[in-house]
């Protein structure tokens, strides 16, 4: 088989040796006779994997000792919810940034639950822009602090963090989490669905600092509460057996190949082959975001015309090329980036978009 370059913004490429690895023990899971899928997930064997998945999502996000670790269902979009429900108390208000279509989905269920507070809202800019991490100001006696690392459908990616004082920083790392170092002390919850640079769909990881346990209402329906997903170590209802499985061997082979650090230099490199191709196009491509939060996981760029853009994406797929038609609500083309795009793939895109350019400029 020849493997396609996946450009798809998620569910993403995926190493081939995890995937090969996963072919391997499906059926007959280490020789024990049936497959991991079919064990119970309160056995031994679950139990190793699971434990296995925790200590690698520690050690390689240096994770300290006074935030847990989550494996939960529902996608990043169930936490569009779940954030309010357990931490916008009563007559408190949260604060959000509105920095794309994400951001956006979040501020809407939040509305649903309680009062907003909007302190940056990218509407002004057609969403091509962040704040200085440093203009963004909360007040403090807000319930926390809520904004995307990384815009899929914009390209937008914050590459400082803001300061939120003692107000609780929540961040939705969906699509970034681990393609870099991140200072997880300072955030009191980040959530991600998994789908990117981690594995399959299925699983959404959490990082939740000990302390907001207390803020929580007993109110909640069971799996809803946070309290419940601690305290029952992830295991309060069947976890995505698969998507963990999957979650674990992926962070197994990062850890070999360099962890965090090495994985931010394969994809600065990566998304600065597809940004150098769009600059010396002579203006045949276009990047519409702001050069100092452009994404290095999501490269959007247009061509002159829609019939164009079209034609590039059609032809690309014939090339092996594929998932780079633009979201459907701003159109375009997107190279999706994750950890498991070789650079190979930024390469070969670069090099097509040099030659389409030359046969249709």
């Amino acid at each position: 088989m020849s493997r396609k370059y996946n450009f798809n913004a998620g569910p993403s490429t995926l190493p081939l040796s995890v995937l090969e690895e996963l072919q391997q023990d499906l059926v007959d899971y280490k020789g024990m006779g049936l497959s991991l899928l079919e064990d119970s997930h309160r056995g031994p064997t679950y139990e190793a994997v699971h434990h296995e998945a925790v200590a690698l999502f520690r050690e390689l996000l240096g994770i300290p000792e006074s935030h847990k670790v989550l494996f939960l269902g529902g996608g990043a979009t169930l936490q569009f919810a779940m954030v309010p429900m357990n931490f916008l108390a009563a007559g408190k208000s949260a604060a959000y940034v509105n920095s794309g279509a994400w951001g956006k989905k979040a501020i809407e269920d939040a509305k649903k639950l309680g009062q907003v507070q909007i302190v940056f809202d990218g509407k002004e800019s057609n969403f091509t822009t962040l704040p200085d991490p440093a203009s963004v100001k909360v007040d403090p006696e807000s319930a926390y602090l809520h904004f995307t690392s990384n815009e899929t459908i914009g390209g937008l990616q914050w590459k400082e963090w803001p300061d939120a004082g003692k107000v609780p920083l929540i961040c939705d790392m969906s699509s970034d989490i681990f393609s870099r170092a991140v200072p997880v002390k300072k955030f009191a919850y980040i959530y991600a669905g998994a789908q990117k640079n981690l594995g399959p769909a299925g699983a959404t990881v959490a990082i939740l600092r000990e302390d907001m346990l207390g803020r929580i209402p007993d109110t909640l329906p069971a799996y809803l509460n946070y309290k419940n997903h601690v305290e029952n170590d992830s295991l309060y209802n069947t976890p995505p057996v698969f998507a963990i499985w999957t979650i674990k061997l992926v962070l197994e082979r990062m850890k070999k190949l360099g962890g965090l650090a090495a994985a931010a230099d394969h994809n600065a490199r990566k998304a600065a082959v597809l940004y150098e191709a769009i600059a010396k196009s002579g203006g045949f491509y276009s990047c519409p975001v702001d050069p100092k939060y452009r994404s290095d996981m999501n490269v959007v760029f247009r061509l002159p015309s829609e019939d164009l853009e079209k034609k590039f994406v059609k032809e690309a797929e014939v090339l092996g090329m594929i998932g780079l038609k633009g979201h459907r609500s701003v159109g375009g083309c997107r190279a999706s980036l994750y950890n498991a795009m070789p650079l190979e793939g930024s390469q070969a895109l670069a090099a097509f978009m040099k030659d389409f350019a030359a046969k249709n400029g």
